[in-house]
Order: structure tokens, then sequence, then C-alpha cells
């Protein structure tokens, strides 16, 4: 029996993967002959547009600004729907290929760096925020590195958390809406995407290590 995107072991486990919803636009973006890997090449513009929107936010009035976070939150969602749909339109439209796991997996680090890093130049909060965003971003590239370093080594797909992809983009969209509405009340900016980069940092340190045992733990059981 041919994989699916949800009995696949090598996909992320996404309940999303079997929405009605879901599947009704694989289906649709497969008859129109859309891609996969085109798909996951798109991921990478919707994170340099929520970037540029985080950093547009941090040289603007309060007004701008808040509008600014709304649309980086909202670019963060179209880079995780690209992460969801590129496999489902690959098995969906039978348009997998042999470079597909390439296309798969490079642009998720380029976005990932992106969004981080775009992030603090919108935190707001200390002199320093950047060089969180960026210590978080490369965590974060880290714990997709300890996954593929896993598998290389002939373990399974490790996707633990707290801090796995769909985990950090979750938190940053929260983060930037609440940061946007907080100009509602106050011109100065919150620390609220500070403090979440500091929790992403945290987490990603946390993933890494659960990620690393249980490949030790798996590698030594055989």
């Amino acid at each position: 029996m041919p994989a699916t995107p949800e009995s696949d072991p090598s996909r992320r486990p996404l309940k999303t993967r079997s929405a009605g919803w879901a599947n009704a636009l694989a289906r649709w973006l497969a008859k129109l002959g859309v891609r996969p890997n085109a798909v996951s090449l798109f991921s990478i513009f919707c994170a340099a547009e929520a970037c540029a929107c985080f950093i547009a936010s941090a040289y603007s009035a309060a007004g701008p600004a808040w509008l600014y976070l709304v649309i980086a939150a909202g670019w963060i969602q179209f880079r995780l729907l690209c992460n969801l749909l590129d496999g489902m339109i690959a098995i969906e439209g039978g348009f997998r290929t042999k470079t597909g796991e390439i296309y798969n997996e490079l642009p998720d680090r380029f976005a990932d760096l992106l969004i981080i890093g775009g992030a603090g130049y919108a935190a707001g909060a200390t002199a320093w925020q950047a060089e969180l965003a960026w210590i978080a971003a490369g965590l974060a590239v880290t714990t997709a590195y300890t996954r593929a370093l896993g598998v290389a080594a002939g373990a399974s797909q490790k996707f633990h958390g707290p801090m796995a992809k769909p985990h950090r983009m979750a938190l940053l969209t929260a983060a930037a809406l609440a940061q946007g509405a907080w100009y509602f009340f106050d011109d100065s900016p919150p620390p609220i995407l500070f403090w979440a980069l500091v929790v992403m940092a945290v987490g990603c340190l946390i993933t890494i290590g659960r990620r690393c045992a249980s490949i030790m733990r798996e590698l030594n059981s055989k």
C-alpha cells in the first residue's frame, strides 16, 4: 500500500493533513498541475515577506506597526500552509521526485532563519534583541539538523518538541498578534516578541536534548 501523508513515518505527524479542507485544497492544486517543489520554494517567499513585515514594524509608528505585525503573522501561517500542502500534493498528484526531500527540507531552514531573525528586529525590548533572535534561529536550525543526523545514523525521524517547527511558528504568530494588539494601548514597543524569542531559544535547547536522547536510545537498542 502506498504511503499517505498521514501514514508515512518520514513525515511530521499533523492532524490537519486529515482535514477535509486540506485534502480538497491539495487535490485542487494537484489538478491544476502545481508541483510540490514549487510550493516548498514558495514557503521561502512567505518567510521573506514575514521578515520584511517584522523589520518594517520596527521602523514604523505604532499605527502602521500593529498592521505590519498582523500581516507578518499571516505570512507565517502561509509558510506553514505551504509546508502542509507540498507533501500532500506530491502524493495526491503523483508528483514525487527523487529530489523532493531536498526541496522539502532546505527551504524550511531558510524560512526559519528569515522569520525568527526578522522577529528579533521587531522585539523592541533591549539593544541585543537581534542577537537573541539569531541565536534562537541557529538553535531552530540545529533542531532540524539533529533530526537529520539521527536519520543518517540509522534512527527513525524524531519530531519531539517542545519547540518543533509548528510550535515555533505558533509561538511567533501569537506573539506578533499580541504585540500588535498592544499598540492600541501604548505607543512604546512591548517586550512580547522578545520574551517569545527567549522561550523559543530555551525550548529549542530542550528539544535538541530530547531528540539526541531519543536517537541514542534507539541506536543503542539495535
